[in-house]
């Protein structure tokens, strides 16, 4: 993924009509579709990113075609950078004194959480998974002093307060040697894993 000033992410509650949107974004103006497709609970969702005046033009126009099938969006005119890179996929194994994990209902709600976190903490996010494996929510888990990382829940927090999107989160004080690293390992349960993603 190329390194966007900024992106937006909307879930539609119809494929048909998250397709639709999708496609009204874009002709809109000049960008990059960066992901769009189905995830689980059969919900659609497209990911852009660009430069911010085309991001927000298809953005606009994808809640006015997408409308009243939006379950969630977000657009970010000043993405983080760690947040960019753990869209990609990457994920950071260091060491930490606390970890928060952070659960959230919707896939923008997780970016939103994660990009204000990390922006006004001095955290470092770990991972960013996004629906497939998770029953379509948004999982991260950020990493620092404790001070630090309480208070990018709280952001967290804060910059879902009032939206429909759930946010479920735990501080791990001292986490435990061997969940640790099971975690840098994979998220993911799969005994036949071995520790891939």
């Amino acid at each position: 993924m190329a390194d966007f000033p900024s992106i937006a992410m909307i879930e539609f509650s119809s494929i048909a009509a998250g397709t639709f949107a999708a496609d009204a974004m874009a002709k809109e103006a000049e960008l990059s579709l960066l992901r769009t497709g189905t995830v689980q609970r059969g919900n659609y969702v497209v990911l852009i990113g660009g430069n911010t005046a085309e991001v927000e033009l298809c953005f606009n126009a994808g809640i006015l075609h997408g409308s009243p099938k939006i379950v969630d969006d977000v657009f970010l005119p000043d993405v983080d950078r760690q947040v960019l890179k753990a869209l990609e996929g990457k994920r950071q194994n260091t060491l930490c004194d606390t970890m928060a994990v952070l659960e959230t209902s919707t896939l923008p709600a997780i970016v939103r959480a994660t990009d204000a976190a990390v922006k006004g903490a001095q955290v470092t996010l770990k991972e960013l998974r996004l629906a497939d494996g998770l029953g379509g929510k948004g999982l991260a888990h950020l990493t620092g002093e404790r001070a630090d990382v309480e208070a990018a829940v709280e952001l967290a927090e804060a910059v879902l307060a009032g939206r429909e999107s759930r946010l479920c989160r735990s501080v791990i004080s001292r986490i435990d040697a061997d969940l640790a690293a099971n975690i840098g390992k994979s998220t993911r349960f799969n005994i036949h894993n071995k520790g891939e993603i």
